[in-house]
């Protein structure tokens, strides 16, 4: 892709009460010559977020700020700021996130994809500042995800905290989007990339993944990405199904689809069941265990893993182990 037009990025920051780590992560994004918009949408913060976000601004006119008045959730945050920028490929960063030096020279050096995703490093909070020099750098070895591979990518595995796919962050192309009508789904507070991609590759979008890192996901012991609603995982095994109703897919996508709606739908029920018991006692959970008997595999076998996992060796690594010292959600080989 040689067109600079047709590789200028917006980078989309959606941000709620980000004030100690929004500066840092416009600063990466606009450090960036493909850049030409970074959009901040302050989903209802209480810390003055937006302040902070237009003091990081270089003066270069590419930064906008918005704010909402209440919070929206992130899909709802994503949707506004795509509509109201114009750049062609459109970037995700986290609030607490940031981009490598360079990250988007390597994404760009083929135009064979409708999304783009690299390796992320993942980055203690208080090793932020040498994270860049003690970074491995990787062949790029290019792939493709078909919908399978990217489905089963996001089936968690007991122990692997952050081990899926769906924490990639990849570069949207616009026009993609538009042809295919696709924007994250606002009812999703849990999982609204996974539905996003997941729908953008039952249309056969060509994602792609290259193993150089140029994302650094900083590790927060109180990251609200942690945090989510009983009612949260309802809704994304419900997204999944409104993928299967639509129809259209191969066997096998359906399958992978299925799957990752019992997966969810297994973890919601073990989490309804722990939430009657909290609220109204043992008696009142059992009751809706037997009143729901497809439900007791998933409550049965989701407390055993529980209880059985306090007694195993070890802990199963957030993701692969570099050269360096950092985490990488991909393994790959050093160049």
């Amino acid at each position: 892709m040689t067109d600079s037009a047709e590789t200028s990025v917006c980078v989309i920051i959606a941000a709620k009460n980000a004030g100690d780590t929004i500066g840092l992560a416009i600063t990466s994004a606009l450090r960036e010559p493909e850049v030409a918009e970074v959009v901040v949408i302050d989903d209802g913060s209480t810390d003055g977020t937006a302040a902070i976000a237009a003091r990081a601004d270089d003066g270069s006119g590419r930064l906008i700020v918005r704010e909402f008045e209440k919070n929206r959730g992130p899909a709802a945050a994503r949707n506004h700021a795509i509509e109201i920028s114009t750049a062609p490929l459109i970037g995700i960063l986290d609030a607490d996130d940031f981009f490598f030096p360079g990250r988007f020279k390597s994404l760009l050096a083929d135009d064979d994809w409708d999304f783009v995703a690299d390796n992320i490093a993942f980055v203690s909070a208080d090793t932020v500042p040498e994270a860049h020099a003690r970074l491995d750098h990787f062949d790029a070895r290019p792939r493709f995800l078909d919908l399978v591979a990217f489905v089963e990518g996001n089936i968690s595995k007991r122990g692997v905290r952050r081990g899926e796919i769906g924490f990639l962050k990849p570069l949207m192309r616009r026009s993609f989007l538009e042809a295919h009508g696709l924007r994250y789904n606002e009812a999703l507070r849990l999982g609204e990339d996974y539905d996003l991609y997941a729908r953008a590759l039952a249309k056969a979008a060509r994602y792609k993944i290259i193993h150089s890192c140029g994302y650094g996901a900083v590790v927060r012991g109180d990251s609200l990405s942690g945090r989510h609603r009983t009612e949260d995982l309802r809704r994304l095994y419900e997204a999944d199904r409104a993928i299967l109703a639509k129809g259209g897919l191969s066997s096998p996508d359906a399958a992978a689809i299925r799957r990752h709606e019992r997966h969810v739908r297994d973890r919601y029920e073990l989490r309804h069941f722990l939430d009657i018991k909290s609220q109204s006692g043992l008696a009142a959970a059992a009751s809706y265990a037997l009143g729901h008997p497809f439900a007791i595999p998933a409550i049965a076998g989701g407390i055993l893993a529980d209880k059985t996992e306090r007694f195993r060796k070890g802990v199963s690594p957030i993701a692969h182990s570099g050269e360096n010292g950092l985490r990488y959600l991909l393994q790959a080989a050093p160049e």
